[in-house]
């Protein structure tokens, strides 16, 4: 073989080597700054924003309009990430940028699937029910227990002109309006967002249980919403919201005061700031304020609760009878007995206090 084609096949064989070395170096090299670090190492204290959790994960915080350098940068000195330098180049060569928010790192992971998380924004959620006939303020103190938001933040947007517009909501608040139900929210997720999807939910639901509120004029809705919110406070046993309801029609038509003893509660508990009462005096229901329906005929200016779809599909579609009055008679399952006229009613309640008595 000539000299200059051994000379020509030598300078070959070296550059294919020398492209292989850099290959299977460059692999063992990206394969030891993507592999997971020893979660042992892992030093969550040392950085802001990067806390680690009672059972042992670690809660990652990234900070709106953070950039991904200086996400890097607190990963790695947390022991995170093995590279800073090959987080960059994963994060110049990314389609998606990484999204702020909350999320849980249960155990070591490389820095590819690191990054694809915070990019497909793969956050912390957490599961909260609110209870039907939760107010606002009740509503506001659970998301604030469980870490989805802060109480004050969760009240303003509640009140959100712009946003009660967009609902065509003809209140000065969302209250009546937010579906009790279970949700899975973010940590520090956005309020406003939140009222959008729990009030969504409301409308979803009220469309499934009452196909003709998508055609009722706002104000008319609200008086049902209203109404629904009442019913929700007093009813204790399914069957009986559509009588409450009935009820509540009758002296609605005749001009006779509801006389709710929900309504005080809430002037007290939400109006006054007061503890729940155990027990309603007579200085109690005679309050002067608009919400009490026993100092003021009509319904309350709004909704004093959020209502479920039990009271709402009273409201809907109520019993018809021509009582006008009912009164508890079995605390332990919540039944209340339901009269045409005061002399019954009282009857109702003399019945009530012989049978307690005798039981005694």
């Amino acid at each position: 073989m000539p000299r200059v084609l051994q000379l020509l096949f030598r300078i070959a064989a070296w550059i294919v080597g020398s492209i292989l070395v850099i290959i299977v170096t460059g692999l063992s090299l990206f394969a030891y700054v993507n592999s997971a670090p020893a979660w042992s190492n892992m030093r969550p204290e040392l950085e802001r924003g990067i806390e680690k959790q009672e059972d042992g994960s670690i809660l990652i915080e990234i900070y709106q309009g953070e950039s991904a350098q200086s996400v890097g940068k607190r990963l790695a000195t947390a022991g995170l990430i093995r590279s800073y330098f090959a987080w960059n180049l994963i994060n110049r060569m990314a389609k998606e940028p990484i999204k702020a928010g909350f999320f849980i790192i249960k155990g070591p992971e490389t820095l590819l699937t690191l990054y694809q998380r915070f990019a497909k924004g793969q956050q912390l959620q957490i599961r909260v029910t609110i209870p039907e006939g939760a107010t606002l303020s009740k509503i506001s103190q659970i998301l604030e227990r469980s870490g989805i938001c802060e109480s004050r933040d969760f009240m303003l947007a509640a009140t959100s002109r712009e946003l009660l517009e967009k609902y065509q909501i003809p209140s000065s608040s969302f209250e009546g309006y937010l579906f009790p139900d279970t949700y899975l929210f973010p940590k520090g997720f956005n309020p406003e967002k939140i009222i959008s999807l729990m009030t969504e939910n409301f409308f979803n639901k009220l469309k499934q249980i009452a196909p003709e509120s998508q055609n009722m004029l706002p104000k008319d809705l609200h008086e049902k919403v209203i109404l629904a919110s009442i019913i929700e406070r007093e009813y204790r046993v399914d069957d009986e919201a559509p009588l409450m309801a009935s009820v509540f029609y009758n002296r609605l038509k005749i001009g006779m005061a509801l006389q709710s003893c929900a309504t005080v509660e809430y002037v007290i508990t939400e109006i006054q700031g007061k503890p729940h009462p155990e027990v309603l005096y007579f200085k109690d229901i005679a309050i002067q304020n608009p919400f009490n329906t026993y100092v003021r005929a009509g319904l309350p200016p709004g909704p004093i609760s959020n209502p479920g779809l039990v009271a709402l599909r009273a409201v809907f579609y109520p019993a018809q009878t021509n009582f006008l009055y009912f009164r508890l008679v079995d605390p332990n399952e919540g039944r209340h007995r339901f009269s045409k006229t005061l002399d019954e009613h009282i009857k109702a309640g003399v019945i009530y206090v012989k049978g307690s008595a005798g039981s005694k």
